[in-house]
């Protein structure tokens, strides 16, 4: 399984600093829109599937907000942390998704709505969206170009899951670099995962 309970404490907050590296990167590319200076304007969210007792800091989504007068345009970094406007964590998501796609741990529908709070029916529609639209995305098509051809379009994110796992010991370590390579899409993320 690719977190059980011990890991969860350290495994949010590592993701909030990585979260916090990239919108730092991303607010000293000032305003896309004037070239303007951005400021944080953080705002609170509440994800879903993580653990009891996480703090307050982990549930902030990392926003940058432009400070032009006129202009106040906000920018949202890359996360970790969060996918889109999907309500639960990402990894969550992606867990949820690659147990079922291999059947770990006897991943049963009840077992997951235990575990995560995930009812049946959205472990359908992010299967679904894993199987029909996640390939054509801009995101994986960035990624593709990086990843090896074993990394079948019909296979994700367990087949992407598997490669960053290595040897397949360090579940937690491919969690987290499938997280960031997903969130930033680029090149810098992937040399990070080699």
């Amino acid at each position: 399984m690719y977190l059980d309970r011990a890991q969860w404490a350290t495994f949010f907050p590592a993701l909030l600093l990585i979260d916090v590296d990239l919108a730092e990167q991303c607010r000293q590319n000032r305003c896309p829109h004037c070239g303007g200076p951005l400021h944080r304007s953080d705002y609170p969210r509440k994800p879903r599937g993580g653990p009891d007792g996480l703090g307050d800091e982990v549930c902030l989504r990392l926003s940058l907000c432009c400070g032009r007068e006129g202009c106040r345009h906000r920018k949202m970094p890359p996360s970790c942390r969060f996918l889109g406007r999907k309500v639960y964590f990402a990894a969550i998501v992606l867990v949820v998704v690659t147990m079922r796609q291999r059947r770990l741990g006897s991943a049963s529908a009840a077992k997951l709505k235990a575990t995560f709070g995930v009812s049946w029916e959205t472990d359908k529609r992010w299967m679904t969206y894993f199987a029909e639209v996640f390939s054509t995305t801009s995101t994986w098509k960035r990624i593709r170009g990086l990843v090896t051809s074993t990394v079948r379009d019909d296979d994700l994110p367990a087949g992407l899951l598997e490669v960053l796992d290595g040897a397949g010991e360090d579940k937690v370590g491919g969690l987290t670099r499938c997280l960031e390579l997903l969130a930033t899409g680029g090149e810098e993320a992937w040399e990070h995962s080699k």
